[in-house]
């Protein structure tokens, strides 16, 4: 299997059973699809980013296909020509792990790494799928701006810091002091289903990453 992530020692083995029910859908994808990748999805991006992108987890014909986030699917199309629109990423997009694209300044770390069935991980797999999320959180000091890429992201990664979501509600566009230096952004998913209802359009989109800027340029590194 080709090595993605940068920060390969927080990744779960590929054989990993902590949610049976996530573990038997990997088990029947194996059969299905015994091409695919068919495993946890590990981190993708650069491991000195500024900005960390939580997202939810695999979809079926996208990450869970290729290995790599966000990639082979619509999702993918949108949110990697926003990396390129903004000098995020170095390369062409082509919707495969070999098309040699690079990620500079942003890595991606999904709240749940396994495919859930439906798209829709329970609380107790985003529960139990939170120390990889949080060891991977851990072992990017410099990032310092996030986006969450729809509720759950969001939920997930306030618990990972201890903060109550309550205190922080969720809302497109929305910027979040977390109280360190660091800030949160939400951004509804860049799902299909988003932004063919239009409840997320390219420009909504794209004001995410603009505001994200923007907060770096006002945050000074930690060091």
């Amino acid at each position: 299997m080709m090595e993605l992530s940068p920060i390969a020692h927080t990744e779960p083995p590929v054989d990993c059973l902590l949610c049976p029910r996530l573990v038997a859908l990997r088990r029947e994808c194996q059969s299905r699809h015994p091409g695919w990748w068919n495993a946890p999805v590990p981190a993708f991006g650069d491991a000195n980013a500024w900005l960390g992108i939580v997202g939810l987890a695999p979809g079926m014909h996208g990450a869970n296909r290729t290995g790599r986030p966000f990639t082979g699917d619509y999702a993918g199309d949108l949110l990697f020509a926003t990396f390129a629109k903004f000098g995020l990423s170095r390369g062409t997009y082509q919707s495969r792990v070999d098309d040699g694209l690079e990620l500079e300044g942003v890595i991606i770390i999904n709240s749940v790494k396994c495919l859930p069935p439906q798209n829709k991980p329970t609380p107790q797999e985003i529960n139990t799928c939170r120390r990889f999320l949080s060891a991977q959180l851990d072992a990017l000091p410099q990032l310092r701006v996030f986006i969450a890429l729809g509720r759950i992201a969001h939920d997930s990664f306030l618990r990972h810091l201890g903060l109550r979501a309550a205190s922080h509600p969720f809302g497109h566009n929305a910027l979040h002091d977390l109280g360190d230096g660091r800030v949160l952004i939400d951004s509804y998913h860049c799902s299909r289903y988003n932004t063919n209802t239009g409840r997320l359009t390219e420009a909504m989109f794209e004001a995410v990453f603009e505001r994200a800027l923007a907060a770096r340029d006002r945050i000074t590194p930690a060091g």
